[in-house]
């Protein structure tokens, strides 16, 4: 989420706005491997989820599509996050391989590890916060990640994890077995009613933000160039084998597990920069569980960081957009090659394809470039113009700015929320002041990450 349009009426709005106008592809693709065949590891790194293991495990027990292995990975936890996952395995029938570690390394070496040291096909991130709401959304993100050779990974649609998604667990029986023979764990996390205030506006704001960008500037994208930036982290499927060659055997010589502060986003960008295309699903969904609104400065450094470090690290295919013209004319030769049956006529078809490699890239960019440099551009220039606004003391010009926007974004909101249109009305004004917030505190994010880069001389990024 860490090419967020703050400003919802933005470059990357009317991009995605062109996209639903214009149209998917209407390739129709016939795929040479068979989805239903493929084999798929949940991998769920945790870290003190005691309180959300045991609904992350019965969310993935009620799937329609079984896992061939189910790896907890506890990232040195201090709670009883293992203790609870192992008896509410034992109880259900479910296997579970656990790795404990003694202390604290991060998400990165546990994606390269399972990507190394097992042989699934696909192997599909849920992290221990996250409850897959649809029974069917490891089926589903599998059936499209086998679409075509080109998709590297997949995910569903996330929003918030709220009370009242954990009181619906409570109904499952494989719940109740676990909460039997633990009646002192507790599926709501263990914190006043302060603490759930907090993390209560966290969902309202986020809730709102992840259902106009999900719904609509990412459904805009996916109709354009057929894909995102970089997939939701939570709960995603990867091709393996190209996790494991793309992504960490060829950068893991260069920057080590230091893949920026938030691996998602950095393996989005490399899958996109090697012709990969990461999509998203919107009819099934997981919900995750937020952060309070105190920590939210936090995670969203974390993002807003990775996503400025990833654009350093892959700066060619930023630069794509001033290579349209190039891949445009290189595009028109194809055609007209293959329909002179100059060129081999392929035998399966597949949407938005493209060339595989760095050396395309480098020389002819790639579609999704556009999504890139926009956003790279919204991310600077709007909290920028926002400040000197401020500097200038020009309080006319900011409030109608700030009017205008906030008018313009609950339009498009409510527009896009059907069914739940007076809802996101009244959210959508109450988060607009959190909105602003976020949008000027990403200048303190843009001054560490120059810091890092022209004074410290420090690229040890990594979360």
């Amino acid at each position: 989420m860490a090419t967020t349009p703050y400003f919802l009426l933005s470059p990357n709005t009317l991009l995605s706005l062109l996209g639903l106008a214009h149209g998917p592809d209407k390739t129709f693709p016939n795929p040479a491997q068979d989805w239903r065949k493929a084999t798929v590891d949940v991998v769920i790194p945790a870290f003190n989820e005691e309180s959300n293991i045991p609904l992350c495990l019965a969310a993935l027990a009620r799937q329609t599509r079984k896992p061939t292995r189910i790896i907890l990975i506890d990232d040195g936890s201090r709670d009883r996050t293992v203790e609870y996952a192992r008896t509410f395995c034992d109880l259900n029938g479910i296997d579970l391989i656990t790795i404990q570690r003694a202390h604290s390394i991060g998400k990165t070496p546990t994606l390269k590890r399972q990507s190394r040291e097992f042989d699934s096909d696909v192997e599909f991130i849920l992290d221990g916060d996250t409850v897959l709401e649809s029974d069917n959304y490891i089926d589903r993100v599998v059936e499209e990640l086998y679409k075509g050779a080109g998709i590297a990974s997949a995910c569903g649609t996330v929003l918030p994890l709220r009370d009242r998604d954990r009181r619906a667990m409570l109904e499952t029986d494989v719940l109740k077995k676990f909460l039997g023979a633990h009646p002192e764990a507790s599926i709501y996390p263990k914190v006043g009613w302060f603490h759930h205030l907090q993390r209560g506006i966290t969902d309202m704001y986020r809730d709102v933000l992840y259902y106009f960008l999900q719904k609509f500037v990412y459904l805009g994208q996916m109709s354009f160039f057929g894909g995102i930036l970089n997939p939701v982290g939570c709960a995603v499927a990867y091709r393996r084998d190209v996790l494991k060659t793309i992504v960490f055997d060829r950068y893991e010589p260069l920057l080590g597990d230091d893949l920026t502060n938030s691996e998602d986003i950095f393996i989005g960008f490399a899958m996109n920069d090697n012709g990969y295309r990461n999509i998203q699903l919107t009819d099934v969904y997981a919900r995750s569980q937020e952060p309070e609104v105190g920590r939210v400065p936090g995670q969203i450094y974390l993002w807003s960081s990775s996503f400025l470090q990833s654009c350093y690290y892959f700066d060619e295919l930023m630069r794509s957009p001033f290579k349209s013209l190039k891949r445009y004319r290189r595009k028109k030769k194809e055609a007209a090659e293959l329909a002179a049956g100059l060129a081999d006529k392929r035998v399966h078809h597949e949407q938005y394809r493209q060339p595989f490699g760095m050396d395309y890239t480098l020389k002819y960019g790639r579609p999704i470039g556009w999504v890139l440099f926009m956003s790279a551009f919204e991310k600077v220039a709007f909290p920028t113009v926002l400040l000197i606004m401020i500097l200038l003391r020009l309080w006319e010009p900011l409030a109608i700015t700030l009017a205008a926007e906030t008018t313009v974004a609950t339009g498009l909101l409510v527009t896009v929320a059907k069914g739940h249109r007076l809802e996101y009305l009244l959210k959508g004004l109450l988060v607009a002041p959190l909105r602003y917030a976020v949008l000027l505190f990403d200048l303190i994010t843009i001054g560490r990450f120059a810091a890092d880069l022209w004074i410290f001389r420090n690229r040890r990024w990594r979360k």
